[in-house]
């Protein structure tokens, strides 16, 4: 198992240096039309699409932190219960 852990790892700094690797253009596939309502669109209509991408990435980016934060103190709580269930004693059913 020693050995699978130094390939992981490997795989993943080289999926990290092909995603920063990869041309910038080939992450900016967009809607051609998008791009032209907004380039052609007044600095008011600018500022609210900025403001409505911000709306919608922040709440998914805290929920995610959230999730994070929650496994993260929770995880010692589940180590020590999945002790006691391979033991075949202490079941609450």
């Amino acid at each position: 198992m020693k050995v699978w852990r130094p390939i992981g790892i490997l795989g993943i700094v080289l999926t990290g240096l092909i995603i920063l690797l990869a041309p910038v253009p080939a992450f900016s596939q967009s809607c051609a039309l998008c791009y032209t309502q907004a380039a052609s669109s007044g600095s008011r209509m600018i500022q609210a699409l900025r403001s409505g991408i911000l709306i919608l990435i922040v709440p998914p980016t805290f929920m995610s932190v959230g999730v994070i934060f929650v496994c993260y103190r929770k995880r010692n709580q589940t180590r020590e219960s999945g002790d006691e269930d391979l033991s075949g004693k202490d079941r609450d059913w």
